[in-house]
């Protein structure tokens, strides 16, 4: 676990007085201990790195390889590879993760799917097999 969260930096902070309107895009990492009323977005095919500490509120969609969780967001979230929900965590929304690390009192009001890329092919069976 160490050696992942070696491998990704902070590179831009956007601190607790800070209230944003409007979608956020980056790339690398980003810790927020404001609030964003919008949608958060990673630069697709990048490494990157989402920290939303316990004074930070995001009502929003979120996409990022790695998010760390630790406090409230209103809306999905996104995660390529890890996603860790720490115990001050709260998510109202649906959750796609491929990996996920959830520590006690962390809460989630919604849906968690593995890896929904999964689900496709699923769903494609289930309309082939009922029109024959």
């Amino acid at each position: 676990m160490l050696g992942r969260k070696s491998k990704s930096t902070i590179d831009s902070l956007i601190g607790a007085s800070t209230n944003i309107q409007g979608d956020v895009n980056f790339k690398g990492g980003l810790r927020i201990d404001g609030q964003i009323k919008g949608n958060i977005n990673a630069e697709q095919g990048q490494p990157s790195v989402l920290v939303i500490s316990e004074h930070a509120k995001i009502i929003g969609e979120i996409r990022a390889v790695h998010v760390i969780v630790n406090g409230e967001i209103v809306g999905d979230v996104h995660s390529v590879e890890l996603l860790e929900l720490q115990p001050k965590a709260r998510i109202t929304g649906n959750v796609y993760y491929k990996a996920l690390e959830m520590h006690g009192g962390a809460l989630v009001s919604g849906k968690l799917s593995h890896d929904q890329n999964e689900e496709l092919p699923l769903l494609k069976l289930a309309v082939s097999s009922g029109d024959a």
